[in-house]
């Protein structure tokens, strides 16, 4: 498996967990709707993420929640493009949340390094802007079915193969028209179109998916599955998206998509320690 993610202007180093900080420009978000609305709003809650600690900043102008509507394509370029011109000043890896290829090249245009897709490039037109760019990151991510149909429907049957399967189909034709490896990072989607009890099986048997040479991208922050086990509203579950960050790197991930990036980041370096203090002793 690479160690390495090429995007745009950096190559991230994955020998280490990278953290990806979420920036939310949407005033529906399950977690944090309406927060961080605005340029200024958004920019100055990215600043805080980053002295937090990220080392990715994922920018989002369209609800996925399930049962979210769609997002007409002005209203999301009218949300996300003056905080992505501004956010690239910020000299950090920058990474766009959409499945429309028109957002898509816009942020590239202005200097975006990664697009992180749900729908896994299966848009008309999204592929494209992939290929036709030489060198942006790119996040595939399994759903199952639409944001607005997936709680309604839960998978069936091996959630593991089908998502390993899925994850290939939809890797291979970028493959075949030149995309590099390294650009291209798997979500296995906790939450789009699964139980909790097969988000759960993703986690178990994550590992099934790190022998397909592509870094896995974990995002579990304060899924409906965590307050599923734990009982806890979507505001209280900071400690079980942490855990679940953390189980998520123990099993293999490489980067992990999160709300609560400091807190995080302090486990995170536990669990270093313990991995550097195991090597010593080997």
């Amino acid at each position: 498996m690479s160690q390495q993610w090429q995007t745009s202007r950096f190559v991230l180093d994955l020998s280490k967990p990278q953290v990806m900080g979420i920036v939310n420009v949407t005033p529906d978000s399950f977690s944090d709707g309406g927060a961080h609305s605005g340029v200024s709003g958004a920019m100055a809650h990215a600043q805080l993420l980053l002295t937090q600690g990220a080392h990715i900043l994922d920018i989002g102008g369209e609800s996925t929640r399930p049962g979210s509507p769609a997002v007409p394509l002005d209203e999301e370029l009218k949300r996300v493009l003056p905080v992505i011109k501004e956010a690239v000043k910020l000299n950090v890896p920058l990474s766009i949340d959409t499945y429309k290829p028109e957002v898509m090249q816009a942020a590239l245009d202005l200097g975006a390094d990664i697009i992180n897709d749900i729908w896994a490039l299966r848009q008309p037109g999204a592929q494209q802007v992939m290929v036709q760019h030489p060198s942006c990151g790119v996040c595939l991510m399994h759903m199952h079915k639409t944001p607005q149909e997936m709680h309604l429907d839960h998978m069936q049957g091996d959630v593991v193969v089908q998502v390993r399967d899925f994850l290939l189909q939809t890797t291979q034709p970028l493959l075949d028209a030149g995309v590099a490896r390294e650009r291209i990072v798997w979500d296995y989607g906790i939450g789009f179109g699964k139980s909790v009890a097969q988000n759960f099986a993703l986690l178990a048997h994550q590992q099934d998916l790190l022998g397909l040479d592509f870094p896995l991208l974990a995002g579990w922050s304060r899924k409906g599955s965590l307050g599923q086990v734990t009982g806890l509203p979507v505001d209280q579950r900071m400690v079980p998206s942490v855990a679940a960050a953390l189980l998520a790197v123990e099993r293999g991930a490489r980067v992990v998509r999160v709300h609560d990036v400091e807190q995080t980041v302090a486990a995170l370096a536990v669990w270093q320690a313990m991995q550097a203090s195991a090597a010593d002793h080997a």
